[in-house]
C-alpha cells in the first residue's frame, strides 16, 4: 500500500508540474525547430510530457520522446491522443541509450532538460550519445539556461500561486552547490477529500549549468562542426544578460 501511495503522489506531482510551463513557450521551442530543419524523424531529448513533440507531429514531423519518467510519457501518450497525433516513447536515461539503433536527421532537446545533469561529465555523456544516434551530417538543436539566469534572476527566487485552488504552489530558488547551479523547492498542495485538508508534495530540483566556453568546447570534443548560439529562440544575438542559448550544433 504505501509503494502504491508514494506512486500515486509522483504520478499527481508530475501531472502539476507539467502544468507549470507556458504553452507560449513551447510554440516558440516549435518554430526554433521548423525555422532550422525540414519536417522528418526527430528525437525529442528528454521530452517528458510531451508538448513540444505533439506541436511538432501536427508540423508533420514523426516524433519519437526520449525521457526517465514514465510518469511523464504516460503524460505525453496522454497529450498525443487528446491531440489526435502519434508520437513514440522510449524510457531511457539520456546518458545511456546506446541499446536504441535508431539514427535521426534531428535531434532536439529544450526547457532545461540538458540543465538537469548533476555534473560536466553526465553532459558529456549525453551529447555522446545524441552524437551516436544523429546521422551523418544531422542536427543538434538545444537550450540552457545561463550563468547570468541562475546566479542572478534565480537569486532568492520565490514565487506563490495561489489564486486557482486546484493549482496552488509555492516555487522558491537558492544557489546550489557547485558553482553555476540552483535548487528549485516546488511544493504542490493538493486537497485530500479523505481528511478534508490539504497535503503536501515536494521536489527539490537541482539545474546546472556552465560558461559558453564550456558549452562550446564539450560540443567540439564530442565531434561536433558548425556550433552556432543565439539568444530569444534563435531571434537575437548573445550578451551578457542572456537568459538562454539556444545552440546549433552538426554531426560531421
Amino acid at each position: 500500500m504505501a509503494n502504491k501511495n508514494i506512486k500515486e503522489n509522483y504520478s499527481t506531482f508530475a501531472e502539476k508540474y507539467d502544468t507549470l510551463f507556458n504553452d507560449e513557450l513551447y510554440q516558440d521551442w516549435a518554430n526554433f525547430v521548423v525555422d532550422n530543419t525540414q519536417a522528418g524523424r526527430v528525437l525529442d531529448l528528454g521530452g517528458g510530457a510531451g508538448r513540444l513533440a505533439v506541436l511538432l507531429a501536427q508540423r508533420h514531423y514523426q516524433v519519437d520522446i526520449l525521457d526517465l519518467s514514465s510518469e511523464m510519457l504516460s503524460l505525453a501518450q496522454t497529450h498525443a491522443f487528446d491531440a489526435g497525433v502519434d508520437i513514440s516513447l522510449i524510457q531511457a536515461d539520456m546518458r545511456e541509450w546506446s541499446d536504441w539503433q535508431a539514427e535521426y536527421p534531428t535531434i532536439v532537446s529544450f526547457a532545461d532538460a540538458l540543465n538537469y545533469l548533476p555534473n560536466l561529465v553526465d553532459f558529456r555523456a549525453a551529447i555522446g550519445q545524441v552524437y551516436d544516434h544523429l546521422e551523418t551530417g544531422g542536427q543538434f538543436l538545444f537550450d540552457v539556461i545561463t550563468p547570468y539566469q541562475v546566479n542572478i534572476l534565480y537569486d532568492n527566487y520565490y514565487y506563490n500561486n495561489d489564486d486557482d485552488e486546484d493549482n496552488i504552489f509555492m516555487w522558491t530558488s537558492y544557489a546550489g552547490e557547485p558553482a553555476d547551479s540552483v535548487d528549485h523547492d516546488l511544493k504542490f498542495f493538493v486537497y485530500d477529500e479523505k481528511k478534508d485538508g490539504f497535503k503536501i508534495l515536494r521536489e527539490i530540483h537541482h539545474e546546472q549549468t556552465y560558461s559558453l566556453a564550456t558549452y562550446q568546447r564539450e560540443l567540439e570534443v564530442a565531434g561536433f562542426k558548425n556550433i552556432s548560439v543565439s539568444a530569444d529562440f534563435g531571434k537575437q544575438a548573445v550578451n551578457d544578460k542572456t537568459q538562454r542559448w539556444f545552440f546549433k550544433a552538426v554531426k560531421s
